[in-house]
């Protein structure tokens, strides 16, 4: 299967945020899915066939840093862009540790997170 042809999941509890990014992605001519929260994504079957990943650090429940960990425990490490409305420098420092493509502050222009992905699976 193409990278093109992979799922970019975006995880985000702001619905708006969630539907824009997935609309910027697929205007950029990737295939997108949005889930609401990491419980949501876990129960997905096809999680382990995610080619990137776009996560909100602040979500209700789990937060997107442990999911980013949650899911490399269990073997499934797509490189992962950070989003938060709540830059912290923890959420930095856990990024950076957690091999982050990118850390990003809402708002954010789509042209930095399309450039990061593109950069990302280019090199792949």
């Amino acid at each position: 299967m193409a990278e093109r042809d992979r799922e970019i999941v975006v995880v985000d509890d702001d619905g708006s945020m969630s539907q824009a990014i997935e609309r910027l992605l697929v205007t950029s001519g990737w295939k997108a899915r949005s889930f609401a929260s990491a419980e949501d994504l876990m129960v997905w079957e096809q999680r382990a066939g995610i080619v990137f990943l776009v996560l909100d650090i602040q979500l209700p429940g789990m937060s997107g840093l442990d999911l980013q960990e949650h899911l490399a425990s269990c073997g499934i490490r797509p490189p992962v862009v950070f989003i938060t409305g709540y830059d912290r420098p923890i959420f930095r420092q856990r990024a950076e540790q957690a091999g982050a493509v990118a850390y990003l502050t809402k708002p954010f222009p789509g042209l930095l997170l399309t450039d990061a992905i593109r950069r990302h699976l280019s090199a792949a």
